[in-house]
C-alpha cells in the first residue's frame, strides 16, 4: 500500500504573503483560519483541508514537501505553478 498523507495548506500569489502568514503562524495563529481568510484555493472553505493523497496526485513541488514534511510541523514557502503555498501535515499512512 503506498504511503499517504493528510495535508492542509494555504494558497497565496507571492512569496511575501506566504513568509507573513507563516510568521503569523508561528506565534500560534490558527492554521484553518489563517487559510479561511487568505488562502485563494477552494480548500479554504474547509480550512484548507485537501484531504489524503498519494504520490502522483499533486504537483511535484507540492507533494515533494508533503511527504517530506513531519505530522503537525507546517513548510516553509513552496512556490507552484498555481502560487506559494504552506503546506501543514495533518496525518500520514
Amino acid at each position: 500500500m503506498p504511503t499517504k498523507v493528510q495535508a492542509s495548506h494555504i494558497l497565496v500569489p507571492t512569496e511575501a504573503k506566504a513568509m507573513e502568514l507563516l510568521f503569523d503562524l508561528q506565534r500560534g495563529k490558527d492554521f484553518g483560519e489563517a487559510a479561511k481568510q487568505n488562502s485563494m484555493c477552494p480548500s479554504k472553505k474547509n480550512g484548507g483541508d485537501l484531504g489524503w493523497f498519494s504520490r502522483g496526485q499533486m504537483v511535484k513541488e507540492f507533494e515533494d514537501c508533503a511527504f517530506s514534511l513531519e505530522k503537525g510541523k507546517i513548510s516553509k514557502p513552496v512556490k507552484t505553478r498555481f502560487g506559494w503555498h504552506l503546506i501543514k501535515v495533518v496525518d500520514s499512512k
